[in-house]
């Protein structure tokens, strides 16, 4: 069954960063919906992946699912008055039918060990990929970074976010296996990869995903290191990148000539990060119009409506808890720190019993959706459902084959 794992695996990460592949010069042309037929594929193998292992969890999932199980019902619940039809739709079919499949899939992924390490040295070829795609792209006069005269804003938006999420993963992982290895040259090729994907991500122009690969970088392999005994150089490695990332910055923006064509470093040389972004104005109107709307909310998906947007849906509070207070009032926002709080307080006790190897890779693949999810996602959005089962997946363990029987007997 090692050929299904991989398989899951695989699919799980296109899946995944499906919108970074599209948003690829080489795959933009593709005859088929690359994230259909990644669902697709997920969706046949995973019956037979999941038929083929026995599952044990732990109870400390109980709770926060629990909690996702109410917040979906409750999303239900709140479009009853909501003033939104389109993104009511559109945000009910995300949140409440493809929420729990993905929560499901993150959940089967991190609780596998094979199909786990397929997902990482997937997300790492992806990033690699992608950086490389856009590296192409610009020099061929491919892609138009901020978009292209006539390109819709919010896609163009959208893609150089996910590109830069898949590029901070795929970095995150891969600086992670250098501290997994044990000789020197493999150490040195995959720093060399990080150091390349660390450039990647001052192309796209998502600011947001720089801070990410910034808190991935710096987490996930400090916890590799810490957790092979390696306590000095694990203290001091979140200080190295922070410090380094930090003077690259400040280097390339003394120097005009250097940021020239660099859209992440263009844009934060832009001022204010909240205000120029228009998130400040977006997070003060989710405030208000929560508060006016109390204690039950404006409804699920009418946020952007009463707040004078009309039905488009990339006006959404760019907040998910601001989101949650001002679409699902004080119930809204409870479940949601029950669900998205209570799994992060969950990841961190489990995490800290798990396998090194396990908790560092779930933390790259983690931690950049995770401030996403507060600075640029709604919660329809699929990576972060997904984000938030491999989180709790540090609480599922898998046996497979012969294996099943013994675990079984031990009370699963």
């Amino acid at each position: 069954m090692n050929a299904v794992a991989l398989g899951t695996g695989v699919l799980a990460a296109t899946l995944h960063f499906a919108g970074a592949l599209k948003s690829a010069p080489l795959l933009a042309g593709l005859p088929f919906d690359l994230t259909a037929a990644a669902a697709v594929g997920l969706l046949a193998v995973m019956p037979v992946f999941l038929a083929s292992r026995g599952w044990r969890a732990d109870p400390a999932l109980g709770l926060p699912l629990a909690a996702c199980a109410l917040l979906w019902l409750w999303m239900v619940l709140a479009g009853a008055w909501s003033p939104s039809s389109v993104i009511l739709h559109a945000k009910l079919t995300d949140a409440v039918l493809l929420g729990p499949a993905m929560l499901a899939a993150g959940l089967a992924m991190a609780g596998d060990r094979r199909a786990l390490c397929a997902l990482a040295d997937a997300t790492i070829g992806i990033g690699a990929f992608v950086a490389g795609a856009i590296a192409w792209g610009l020099a061929t006069d491919r892609v138009v970074l901020g978009g292209a005269p006539g390109a819709h804003p919010d896609l163009v938006r959208v893609q150089y976010q996910i590109a830069g999420l898949a590029i901070a993963s795929a970095a995150a992982l891969a600086a992670v296996r250098a501290a997994e290895a044990r000789r020197f040259a493999p150490r040195a090729g995959w720093l060399a990869l990080v150091a390349l994907l660390g450039a990647a991500a001052l192309l796209p122009g998502g600011r947001a995903a720089l801070a990410a690969l910034a808190l991935a970088l710096a987490a996930a392999p400090a916890i590799a290191l810490w957790r092979a005994g390696r306590r000095g150089l694990a203290l001091a490695w979140p200080g190295a990148v922070l410090g380094a990332a930090a003077g690259v910055l400040a280097l390339i923006l003394a120097d005009p000539t250097l940021a020239a064509g660099l859209r992440t470093v263009e844009r934060l040389a832009e001022g204010d990060v909240a205000q120029s972004s228009g998130r400040l104005a977006l997070w003060r109107a989710a405030l208000d119009q929560g508060a006016a709307a109390l204690p039950f909310g404006l409804g699920t998906g009418g946020f952007t409506t009463a707040a004078g947007f009309g039905e488009r849906r990339g006006m959404y509070p760019h907040n998910h808890a601001l989101e949650a207070l001002a679409e699902g009032g004080l119930p809204g926002l409870v479940l949601w720190l029950a669900a998205f709080g209570g799994s992060g307080v969950a990841a961190m006790l489990l995490g800290a019993r798990a396998e090194g190897w396990r908790a560092a890779r779930i933390a790259a693949l983690v931690l950049p959706v995770a401030l996403s999810v507060m600075v640029s996602t709604d919660l329809g959005n699929r990576m972060a459902w997904f984000a938030l089962g491999l989180a709790l997946g540090l609480g599922l363990r898998s046996q497979e084959g012969g294996d099943v029987r013994a675990l079984r007997q031990a009370g699963a």
